[in-house]
């Protein structure tokens, strides 16, 4: 394939415009989330480096610049992008509208990527202390804003919000184009919109809403850098983070519409409870823009202030647990197939129960203090992340991208091992970003105490994100060689539940090859079974573990160390032996 038939494919070159603008839109997030998981190499290597051996193999500036970075390229040149790519392909293509003022949507999507560039450099020098040709090191963070002269000893270029404001025109010129194709198609039907496309037209105006706030403050930021206004630095905070908690429900939000869309079709049932999804959509935009404090509970504002965000933070899990029990309810009792888009689906629906209730210790004033822009805090965000927003988001392109091309997947073993491999990896990594913040290591410490217990914490976390990262890079090739060499897929005439069943059967695990029968042969796993058949035994031998767990509970001494070997010995022990004789006991009953 020569150069120009590549660049066709890559892009979609030959098929209509939409598909062209949306098929850019995920060509450009992928680039940036690929320099993005670059940065995030460096910072892990950094402080892997330090706890490790003691040395620092990047400068402090880069090290900072690099943890930016990593947020702007996959926050916003990555997933924003991608978010608006998907629901602006679902928009047209499900409403069955014509698209109009191509322009708009033209002159947004030059401006996000345009601002990407603009967060980075060219590099303005100022006479100030502490300047320097990192500015992306500066950023935001909890003590923005920072880089001001007269406000900061560290400043940076103003381009650097110039930037930022690319960025807010993107999401409000790219949210009217699609605000105005529901507008249209509200007036060739009076039907209600279908539960998913009522979640896509929340998010646009979730993000329209949510953004208000940065863009004051990158407004303010400006002028302020000018020499025309003065700053109030706690007022320019709240204002900050009006965005800075509302992006978390930006980027979850549109997991939660592919979990509507995808699980019924999986399930091939329908929703359980149509109106409940639609009052949860309602809730999630009332309540998730107007808790910025929760952020800054140690900020010197009124308690009565705080308490009130504390309230209305609950709140936002009433639409949360709306939506997981009406899904649970649609699903129970289905015979769903096992194969990538279902394992990614139920992989983002349980990984944002796990990440939703680190939250929730987030939004509590007691728990705070002690968790407090620590790293897990760092660690809740991520697991948000790469637990609930990306295995969705993996399932929509896997058939999505698909429906797009007319190509089927290259590889199916590539799909799984993806699938594994970035489940594993996401996990071990979080697990080490929250240990490192239950220990108090602030978030962006460079430097922290090189103890056994840290260092583990730290290690874990680079393991884990190094394994998800290769997992992802698996991905990424898979999908160089569909759009190359991918066999053509049949799919005219389908519906879009037709296609996702169709492109979810190729991806099943039966088509790996792998067979599990003959594994378990070649593993004699039989005779395993049988030597474990009696679950009476299991119930005995979690007796003697409780027995013996008190053991290194009598050696243990000084019970007031953390890091005591002999403490971690009596609870693994007692947990342990707990579960065989209990659970086994029941089972072994016949009563569970």
């Amino acid at each position: 394939m020569g150069l120009r038939n590549l660049v066709v494919a890559l892009f979609q070159l030959d098929k209509d415009w939409t598909t062209r603008i949306v098929m850019g839109m995920l060509v450009m997030g992928v680039i940036w989330g690929l320099l993005g998981v670059i940065d995030s190499l460096a910072v892990r290597m950094q402080e892997t480096m330090w706890t490790t051996y003691g040395l620092l193999p990047l400068s402090p500036q880069e090290y900072y610049a690099s943890i930016t970075l990593h947020a702007e390229r996959d926050l916003f040149g990555f997933a924003q992008q991608v978010i608006y790519a998907i629901i602006i392909y679902f928009t047209i293509k499900l409403l069955n509208l014509q698209p109009r003022a191509k322009w708009l949507l033209n002159v947004a999507f030059i401006a996000l990527n345009i601002s990407m560039m603009f967060m980075e450099g060219p590099i303005l020098l100022v006479n100030q202390q502490g300047f320097d040709n990192y500015f992306s090191a500066g950023s935001w963070y909890y003590l923005s804003p920072i880089g001001i002269p007269g406000y900061s000893l560290y400043v940076i270029s103003p381009l650097f919000f110039i930037g930022w404001l690319l960025n807010d025109a993107f999401v409000y010129l790219g949210g009217i184009w699609i605000i105005y194709h529901y507008y249209l198609a509200s007036k060739q039907s009076k039907e209600k919109l279908p539960v998913p496309l009522v979640f896509f037209l929340m998010i646009i105006l979730l993000f329209m809403i949510g953004y208000s706030g940065v863009t004051v403050a990158n407004v303010w930021d400006i002028l302020a850098f000018a020499g025309l206004v003065g700053l109030n630095a706690i007022a320019n905070q709240i204002a900050f983070w009006i965005f800075g908690h509302a992006v978390v429900y930006m980027a979850w939000l549109p997991a939660v519409a592919a979990m509507y869309l995808l699980i019924p079709t999986l399930a091939n049932k329908p929703l359980y409870s149509d109106r409940m999804a639609r009052v949860a959509a309602v809730l999630y935009l009332i309540f998730s823009n107007n808790i910025p404090i929760h952020h800054l509970y140690m900020v010197n504002l009124p308690i009565v202030l705080k308490v009130l965000q504390e309230i209305l933070t609950y709140a936002v899990t009433v639409p949360t647990f709306m939506t997981f029990l009406n899904l649970f309810a649609t699903v129970k009792g289905a015979d769903v197939k096992w194969n990538v888009i279902t394992a990614f689906t139920v992989a983002g629906w349980a990984g944002s129960i796990f990440a939703g209730v680190t939250g929730i210790s987030n939004a509590t004033i007691s728990v705070d203090a002690i968790i407090h822009n620590t790293d897990w805090v760092v660690g809740h965000f991520h697991a948000m992340i790469l637990l609930g927003i990306v295995p969705e988001a993996m399932a929509v392109l896997y058939f999505m991208l698909p429906m797009m091309t007319g190509r089927s997947w290259y590889s199916i073993k590539a799909a799984w091992i993806h699938f594994w491999g970035y489940l594993i990896g996401s996990i071990l990594f979080i697990i080490g970003l929250e240990l490192e913040g239950l220990d108090g290591v602030v978030r962006r410490a460079e430097i922290i105490p090189r103890v056994p217990y840290l260092t583990d914490a730290v290690n874990l976390a680079t393991a884990g994100a190094l394994i998800a990262e290769l997992a992802t890079l698996v991905w990424f090739l898979n999908l160089v060689m569909t759009l190359v060499k991918g066999k053509l897929l049949r799919a005219e005439g389908l519906g879009l539940g037709q296609l996702i069943n169709t492109v979810a059967m190729q991806l099943d695990w039966s088509n790996t090859g792998i067979s599990l029968k003959s594994l378990e042969n070649t593993l004699n796993m039989r005779f395993m079974r049988k030597a474990l058949s009696t679950w009476w035994g299991l119930a005995l031998l979690g007796g003697i573990l409780i027995i013996i767990s008190a053991i290194p509970l009598l050696l243990v001494g000084d019970a007031s160390e953390a890091s005591n070997p002999l403490e971690w010995a009596w609870i693994s022990l007692l947990t342990l032996g707990v579960i065989l004789a209990g659970v086994s006991s029941l089972k072994a009953a016949n009563t569970v």
